[in-house]
């Protein structure tokens, strides 16, 4: 018997971005390692839907529509130097020896957003299915606003992450949403 396509959700536990290598058309998108996104709280993916409507002799006569924009966001409870990385052209270098070793993010003037992958899943069992699980999957993210970065008075600072979404040249893949009979990790190799 075929397993339902309804299904709570519940929970998020984890959440990896994969950089985009390449997405030619006609071919198929290339994308690095996955990053964690460390401490995710939530996974929020909304959109606009764009209606026209053609009107005459007093009145509706048809109405036609189009998703016009497609936006996540993400915020995560610890900083990782690594998703920086892979949200917008910078760098990431280590130096010095113990006890004085040192790890720095850099952003330099010209620095441009870099597309990535951004998936997201339910613990087990978040969904209706138990032992199973949930998994949402962009595969084309632009971050649309820069990070929030910075600290708190005497409170974490949880870091805000935003990005639009598009779908791929290459096949026209833009979300997948799965419902897993058995959980499946988010894999850190390339998809």
């Amino acid at each position: 018997m075929a397993i339902s396509r309804v299904t709570k959700l519940y929970a998020v536990e984890d959440c990896k971005i994969y950089p985009l290598l390449s997405d030619p058309e006609g071919g198929e998108a290339e994308y690095g390692a996955g990053i964690d996104v460390p401490g995710i709280k939530s996974m929020e993916i909304s959109g606009d839907v764009e209606v026209k409507e053609l009107r005459g002799d007093n009145g509706l006569l048809d109405s036609d529509a189009s998703i016009s924009n497609i936006t996540v966001s993400y915020p995560h409870a610890k900083l990782s130097l690594d998703v920086l990385a892979a949200l917008v052209e910078s760098t990431v270098t280590t130096s010095g020896a113990t006890p004085a070793q040192k790890v720095k993010w850099s952003l330099k003037r010209g620095a441009k957003p870099l597309p990535y992958k951004l998936v997201g899943k339910t613990p087990t069992s978040g969904g209706d299915l138990v032992g199973g699980d949930v998994h949402f999957s962009l595969f084309k993210c632009v971050m649309s606003s820069f990070p929030g970065l910075g600290l708190a008075e005497e409170d974490y600072r949880t870091i805000e992450n935003e990005a639009r979404c598009v779908p791929l040249i290459s096949t026209g893949e833009w979300i997948d949403v799965d419902i897993n009979e058995t959980a499946v990790p988010i894999l850190t190799e390339a998809p």
